[in-house]
């Protein structure tokens, strides 16, 4: 897994510990897909740890079976060996007669299924009530996780003030009416930047169901050969009656033109659940098909629902969604959406080429009408695309791994390991390798080719990590050039209220506007500085072999200008999305830096620029103590790559609207105002 996920998710959970110290009810928002059931084994088992009077009651609001799949995976978690410290229980009413529902009080994670807590249900005849006083005379102080708490759940809130010492909401939709507004937030933008969802694209308005699976046909092979899974597409129906019809008119006419599709419909009666499968012929019961359609290797390509997985049931292999039916609502939009936004191959990732990367991050959706996706804008490069990367190159660097260091070799390295007095199990020797850097791990698959290797590494990976920190810490001995990129042919942004009007740089929105959103504040100050200081020259202007036809636009030509005579700049902000110009730096694993924006001005010299702000909010400010830490290690990193690369970094931080802007050129550091800045930029 990415170490940009684990950072993410574990800031997350050290938030959400903190909030829970402050206040007595807090609300957590993650899209679906971003591992929430994880960030809550982590958060209660941290919070266990710290207090051991707490007890843990996770209520299930959904439809379906999601308290027993959490269940499962907690269980699943502690088997592995993290989590250690949670006890979990799952609550179930399989009780005989008039007996009392009996809950036992051992464990410190109680699993609470929706139908057991329903009005009449057996649970809330006073065998809630008895199990909460029971914990409370015993000295514990209860803590109820909503999961899904947009869901109303007022037999179980009747009881808050009694028995419940705080609560947490988890959702990817929190009811803001009800209060529940994010304490601790992972936007899309923050689980798409670092890999955990999927991007989504569009399809267009007038596309129909034929449309999408011509799509899905396009795109199966290539997800079989290059990420060794089959891909499905779920299509979402209306209820009730009008989802006869449009099975009758849209999507059964699709499918059976295309009889080598494979198809399954999932609805709430299993006696009008029906597959073209082999299933069908078989009499399997509905539960199993669906157990089925979940593996990454089902054969099953189209699978059409109603509303039954938009909640609990996980399907990483679907990565297209086309919706028949008009929700009006944003939050099941946004809970469909989430069906097709897991990354298929989230454990290996960091394996994959750059193609099949590609393709696990890209999710295609069509009929949902959200604000979201009004608020994504496509851009591509101006006019001629392949001009623009012929002359704007950008060296980007990486680590090395600790096998190339000169003077390190792995035999004579253990060889001098002093042999252990204690020997671990082979069970935690596993469990560590697991746990370690991708670099090391993979240093320990190249050398241990047979049983005995492989313990002697394994008794040797604390020493094995040291060596590779300090290695790839001193970036002079581990930093190199890796390649030489440009801008990517297209790319998106999500709009925000952060925006200028920028005409005189790379990007062309689709829609041939020219207001471009930005990340912060201080991102749409310093692109105001660059177009400020680009507008004073001609921008790209190269003259066609006729000598009459530019290759590029020519903007700001002022009156009598010697055109031959004027500064040439090319500049563009570096959206993530499809951005290969990004620097490798270690912070405790390996982490790309992706830069805010880059520049080329008429010298040839290319200029890069990673945006700061003290007066950013959110999770990530400067004043944080992590962030500072993180900061601190760019500059170490940026250093060392404009010495390598002979390319000019900077980390521009405003305060009050003062620029302080730290230069690295050569492998020198300075500090610079916007005034030297400008005038550094103008000369040679």
């Amino acid at each position: 897994m990415l170490q940009e996920i684990i950072d993410l998710q574990q800031f997350a959970v050290e938030q959400l510990v903190s909030e829970l110290k402050k206040k007595n009810e807090i609300t957590f928002k993650a899209p679906t897909g971003s591992g929430k059931t994880f960030m809550m084994a982590d958060f209660m088992n941290r919070v266990i740890t710290e207090w051991d009077n707490i007890i843990f009651l996770v209520s299930s609001l959904s439809k379906g079976d999601l308290a027993r799949q959490n269940y499962e995976k907690f269980v699943e978690y502690k088997e592995k060996g993290k989590f250690e410290n949670l006890s979990p229980y799952l609550i179930n009413s399989n009780i005989a007669g008039e007996e009392r529902l009996y809950i036992p009080t051992e464990h410190n994670v109680y699993l609470l299924p929706r139908d057991l807590y329903k009005k009449g249900g057996r649970l809330m005849q006073g065998g809630m009530s008895a199990f909460l006083e029971d914990l409370w005379k015993n000295g514990k102080r209860i803590i109820l996780i909503k999961d899904e708490c947009h869901i109303a759940t007022n037999n179980l809130d009747n009881l808050s003030d009694s028995y419940f010492y705080k609560i947490v909401n988890f959702s990817a939709t929190p009811k803001l009416a009800r209060g529940q507004h994010p304490d601790v937030e992972i936007t899309n933008e923050d689980a798409e930047n670092v890999k955990l969802i999927k991007t989504i694209s569009w399809g267009e308005e007038a596309d129909t169901v034929s449309d999408a699976i011509a799509k899905f046909e396009e795109v199966k092979e290539d997800y079989r050969n290059l990420l060794g899974v089959n891909p499905c597409l779920i299509i979402q129906i209306s209820n009730k009656d009008k989802a006869d019809e449009e099975l009758q008119n849209q999507i059964m006419p699709a499918l059976n033109a295309k009889p080598e599709i494979k198809w399954m419909l999932i609805v709430d009666s299993d006696k009008h659940c029906d597959t073209n499968d082999v299933f069908r012929a078989k009499k399997l019961p509905v539960t199993k098909w669906k157990d089925y359609a979940k593996s990454n290797t089902a054969t099953i390509d189209v699978i059409i629902f109603k509303m039954v997985i938009t909640e609990g049931w996980d399907i990483p292999r679907a990565c297209m969604l086309y919706q028949v039916r008009d929700t009006q609502s944003k939050q099941l939009d946004e809970q469909v959406m989430g069906r097709v936004r897991r990354n298929p191959r989230l454990l290996d990732f960091e394996t994959l080429n750059e193609k099949a990367q590609q393709l696990a991050m890209t999710a295609w959706v069509w009929g949902v009408i959200s604000d979201d996706q009004r608020k994504v804008f496509g851009v591509k490069l101006w006019d001629d695309p392949q001009e623009t990367t012929e002359n704007f190159k950008v060296k980007i660097t990486q680590l090395k791994p600790l096998t190339k260091k000169q003077d390190f070799h792995l035999v004579s390295f253990l060889e001098k390991q002093e042999n252990k007095t204690t020997h671990k199990s082979i069970f935690e020797l596993g469990r560590q390798l697991q746990q370690v850097d991708n670099q090391i791990r993979n240093i320990v698959y190249d050398y241990a080719t047979d049983f005995t290797k492989w313990w002697k590494i394994a008794e040797c990976l604390p020493e094995l990590e040291k060596a590779n920190n300090s290695y790839l810490c001193d970036y002079e001995q581990s930093m190199e050039i890796k390649d030489e990129v440009s801008f990517a042919l297209s790319s998106h942004y999500t709009c925000t209220d952060q925006y200028v009007e920028v005409s005189n740089w790379v990007w062309q929105r689709r829609d041939e506007e020219q207001e471009f959103s930005f990340d912060s504040e201080a991102e749409k100050k310093w692109a105001k500085v660059l177009r400020d200081l680009s507008s004073e020259a001609i921008m790209h202007l190269t003259v066609g072999k006729n000598n009459t036809e530019p290759k590029y636009r020519v903007l700001d030509i002022k009156p009598n200008a010697n055109i031959k005579e004027k500064e040439i700049y090319l500049w563009g902000k570096n959206y993530i999305s499809n951005s290969a110009i990004k620097f490798e730096y270690y912070l405790g694993a390996l982490h790309s830096s992706f830069p805010d924006f880059v520049m080329k001005d008429n010298f040839g010299r290319i200029h890069i620029f990673e945006v700061k702000s003290v007066n950013q909010s959110g999770a990530y400010n400067i004043d944080n103590n992590i962030y500072r830490t993180k900061v601190a290690e760019l500059e170490k990193c940026y250093k060392q790559a404009s010495k390598l690369t002979e390319q000019i970094f900077y980390l521009p931080v405003i305060d009050k609207d003062v620029w302080q802007i730290k230069c690295f050129h050569k492998g020198e550091q300075n500090t610079l105002t916007i005034d030297q800045f400008r005038n550094f930029v103008k000369a040679k």
